[in-house]
């Protein structure tokens, strides 16, 4: 059955054949006359390549954190303790003001001392004289301490 085919298509497919080989050859040729012609071209945009390859993969490894960063969020529940008696006699017996107070509240609450000078409308100055008083009168050295010592005495929930 094949050479039945291939003796009745014998001429198709003999020209077919021809004009394939002759497209390539004429492809080939374009391509040797485009080589041979902008040689200097074609040399110097695969050296462009090559270096913009290298840039990119240098680019990933340089930029690439070398320490992972792992973000973990956990719940923390505070606990609102609704049997808060301020202990009145303590607050005297230090000689805390009202206004060191809520100084000492909001250095509790987490606010910096920029933002506690912001929502009491008083300079950043004033609020520094009441946390080192604050400290000098507690005998701490740092906020955390101050804060800590405070709620221990019951001053501030």
């Amino acid at each position: 059955m094949l050479t039945a085919f291939f003796s009745k298509n014998k001429l198709f497919i003999l020209y077919g054949g021809l004009l394939a080989l002759l497209l390539f050859l004429l492809k080939w040729l374009e391509y040797r006359f485009v080589v041979v012609n902008h040689a200097f071209e074609i040399y110097i945009g695969a050296i462009a390549i090559i270096f913009m390859a290298l840039g990119i993969w240098l680019a990933l490894k340089l930029t690439k954190p070398k320490v992972k960063t792992v973000i973990i969020e956990k719940e923390v529940f505070v606990n609102a303790n609704p049997d808060f008696v301020f202990n009145e006699n303590e607050c005297n017996k230090l000689g805390i003001s009202k206004r060191e107070l809520e100084v000492l509240q909001l250095m509790s609450d987490g606010l910096s001392n920029g933002e506690i000078a912001e929502k009491l409308f008083v300079s950043l100055n004033t609020i520094k004289s009441h946390s080192s008083n604050l400290f000098e009168k507690l005998d701490v050295k740092r906020r955390t301490q101050a804060v800590e010592k405070a709620k221990r005495l019951n001053i501030i929930s």
